[in-house]
């Protein structure tokens, strides 16, 4: 298993630096820095409190924790969001709330998952066609009810 290096700067006392909850986790929670409540039908952009350095050639991706859409109908909103290796800024997370009570986050809460991984840059070449394949255009739900 390959080991990148990120740097992590706080940029807040209340931020907690993100942790993978078992060995074999692909993603680090991310932990609410302030507390927000979300009402049904609504998104917040919460504040993780943390700063993130990514090498060059990785990127992050903000992903949605399964136990809170499972449990609460709360996801990330622009899932999976992206941190780019060249971003400085705050790591913040929106989350939205498809469940039918207003949902209550909390400092310390552990809200969305961080996965770090390769990027993969490609060169774009316009052509006339494309070649053929057995799908060709087929797509949303083309292969059949389930």
């Amino acid at each position: 298993m390959e080991h990148v290096k990120i740097l992590l700067k706080r940029l807040n006392p209340n931020s907690i630096i993100p942790t993978y909850m078992t060995k074999g986790s692909s993603g680090m929670d991310l932990y609410s820095a302030e507390e927000k409540v979300i009402p049904p039908g609504k998104w917040e952009v919460i504040s993780t409190g943390i700063a993130v350095e990514i090498p060059y050639g990785y990127e992050g991706e903000i992903r949605s924790r399964s136990g809170l859409a499972k449990n609460y109908g709360i996801f990330v909103l622009n899932s999976p969001g992206t941190i780019d290796s060249d971003y400085r800024g705050e790591v913040k997370v929106i989350l939205m709330n498809l469940g039918n009570e207003p949902f209550k986050v909390n400092i310390g809460d552990r809200i969305a998952q961080l996965v770090i991984g390769p990027v993969t840059r490609v060169e774009v070449s316009e052509v006339e066609e494309l070649s053929n394949t057995e799908r060709n255009d087929g797509g949303f739900g083309h292969t059949g009810r389930r």
